[in-house]
């Protein structure tokens, strides 16, 4: 029998899938949004403030790996062991949370693809020409340019920031930290008001690199 202590291998994984979605990977979210809003000032100030101080940073690489890449990677793969072995009850239960729970796990998967463009189209491609690396700021305001690219990093940011702020609902039920009926209530609405908000961020970053 399956029970919910620190002794089941699968609660420990489970609870370290949601501590790595919330950090770091949670966290380089909410950054990275914060870093791009930072576009509205200009080719030349997100070029040297922003991307400039980046790359300046020591052990940067090593960061990206430890602090960004491994944590998102196991999240990911948990997430699909999970999604795996869940059953389908989307019409069986018509609650607003049950749809949520099935939401959360297509947003996942609809992430991951959108990651493995947004790499590709970034990261990737900057090893092969040096100049986006150099001029990130026009390589993405050519890219954002395209209405169906746009479309693109505009759903992969509403279904990451939905991700991220339904995640932080289950989690703190969890977790123990929302016990009650008007604790959760109100812990949603909160989840909610912050997912409108790092929307308008990250629509307010994605603009800046088109206006």
């Amino acid at each position: 029998m399956r029970t919910a202590s620190i002794d089941n291998r699968n609660f420990l994984l489970r609870r370290l899938h949601s501590l790595f979605g919330l950090l770091p990977v949670g966290g380089f979210l909410i950054f990275h949004l914060w870093e791009n809003s930072q576009s509205r000032f200009g080719q030349l100030h997100y070029n040297e403030q922003v991307v400039g101080w980046l790359q300046s940073l020591n052990y940067l690489t090593l960061m990206e790996i430890f602090v960004i890449a491994l944590p998102l990677l196991f999240h990911a793969g948990y997430g699909l062991v999970i999604i795996h072995g869940a059953e389908g009850n989307w019409y069986r239960y018509p609650w607003l949370h049950n749809r949520f729970y099935w939401l959360q796990r297509i947003s996942g998967i609809g992430i991951l693809l959108f990651l493995v463009l947004h790499v590709g189209w970034t990261r990737i491609w900057g090893i092969w020409q040096p100049e986006i690396k150099a001029d990130l700021f026009s390589h993405m305001q050519l890219l954002l340019g395209n209405p169906v690219t746009f479309l693109l990093y505009l759903t992969g940011l509403l279904l990451a920031v939905f991700h991220l702020c339904n995640g932080l609902w289950t989690m703190a039920i969890s977790w123990g930290l929302t016990t009650s009926v008007d604790a959760q209530r109100y812990w949603f609405y909160f989840c909610m008001l912050l997912a409108l908000t790092l929307s308008a961020m990250g629509v307010h970053g994605m603009l800046g690199f088109i206006a």
